[in-house]
């Protein structure tokens, strides 16, 4: 083993220093006390746990990201957490059950086993809020709103959140008469967007040409709000019971237009993140310049029923570290003040004093191991006729 390979980390694995660190634990901090504000509480689940529970109700989706280890007490498998959503699941259908909505709230690191694009990290921190018990599409105005305004907080200057709707592809595969394996190649074309493809596949598949017309079409629909309208009257006739969904976007984007004027809503009507758990809307936020999305969610209402407890549900996640990169907030790394060690009680309490403050005060420990440079510290603590006193240092 070299002397490198002691110190290198492994691909898609970051630490992350000082400056960074402050100012993404002062982003958790303020998106926890935003979510308190609205009335979530704050959980902290395991990061470590039986993979019975963990995946459970995910299926496919997460089992291939999650890192599986043996409990060396009972034998059984365990998993390292890649998404914090069936955690709070089954605390709101065990350990921590409300009768009425139930709000929680919560921020961790998560690890995934391969890293979701080229430059993702493996271990990134997420934020988050789950709302469970309430069916009714206000719970989903409620995590969009909120999720606009942890943008907004965390200084994210263009709000840009792309809207879709689950139901639409499910009741258009149900009219079609697809089966579980055509439904899945059509599930995983259209999130390629590869159109093309799309109408090979409709041509050997589809034999009814009104249905074939409309699954080409779906790829297509995707724009502003004019869309929603293009959506209802294509499916009007053939697919009556893909309105309802329309409607619940129609009627989303009408609440959140009214309360968030300068957002960005985009809508893609063949969009299926997470279309193995998720019901209803389905929602991602996105910044110019970051390929990726920066928070994911929408509604999955069944997730709680393999619990024991099936109950309405809706949230969604923030990446942190993507956050932290976009977010236009000042740093939080500030200046310092640099202070002798105190040798008597009177200089103690005025460092104590200070900090009490909010202060950061560094203390001189010995001349051999000060580095003025690297304590980023502009004022000094001194002490002049008795009296200690805080003046700007002089470079």
């Amino acid at each position: 083993m070299s002397l490198a390979d002691r110190w290198l980390l492994p691909d898609g694995i970051a630490e992350i220093l000082p400056a960074q660190a402050e100012n993404i634990e002062l982003l958790r901090r303020d998106l926890l006390n935003l979510y308190h504000r609205w009335g979530y509480d704050l959980v902290i689940p395991p990061v470590l746990e039986f993979t019975e529970s963990l995946l459970t109700g995910l299926g496919s989706d997460l089992d291939l990201m999650t890192f599986k280890v043996t409990d060396q007490i009972s034998g059984r498998t365990m998993g390292l957490r890649a998404d914090i959503t069936p955690q709070t699941a089954r605390m709101d259908a065990h350990s921590f059950k409300r009768q009425g909505a139930n709000r929680l709230c919560y921020a961790g690191h998560v690890v995934h086993t391969k890293p979701k694009s080229p430059l993702a990290t493996r271990t990134p921190i997420q934020a988050g809020v789950e709302l469970y018990g309430e069916a009714d599409l206000s719970a989903d105005i409620e995590v969009v709103s909120l999720l606009l305004e942890s943008l907004s907080l965390a200084g994210v200057e263009q709000l840009n959140i792309d809207l879709g709707h689950v139901g639409i592809f499910r009741a258009l595969a149900q009219a079609t008469g697809l089966d579980q394996v055509q439904e899945l190649a059509l599930f995983e074309l259209l999130q390629q967007k590869a159109t093309s493809d799309i109408d090979q596949w409709v041509s050997g598949q589809i034999a009814q040409p009104d249905f074939a017309a409309l699954i080409r079409a779906l790829p297509k629909m995707c724009g502003g709000i004019d869309v929603l309208e293009q959506a209802r009257a294509e499916l009007s006739k053939f697919v009556p019971e893909a309105l309802h969904a329309v409607d619940e976007l129609s009627n989303l984007a009408r609440v959140i237009g009214e309360r968030y004027p300068k957002a960005n809503l985009y809508f893609d009507l063949s969009e299926l993140r997470g279309y193995h758990y998720h019901t209803g809307v389905v929602f991602a936020a996105f910044a110019p310049g970051f390929g990726d999305a920066i928070a994911n969610g929408g509604r999955y209402d069944h997730i709680g029923e393999v619990f024991g407890r099936a109950r309405p549900a809706t949230g969604f996640a923030v990446d942190l570290g993507a956050l932290n990169r976009l977010a236009a907030r000042p740093s939080a790394s500030g200046g310092g003040i640099l202070a002798p060690e105190p040798t008597d009680a009177a200089g103690w309490a005025a460092v104590q004093a200070l900090r009490t403050q909010g202060e950061r005060v560094v203390c001189t420990l010995s001349e051999a191991s000060l580095v003025r440079d690297e304590l980023h510290c502009d004022r000094e603590l001194v002490c002049e006729n008795g009296q200690y006193l805080v003046k700007p240092i002089c470079k």
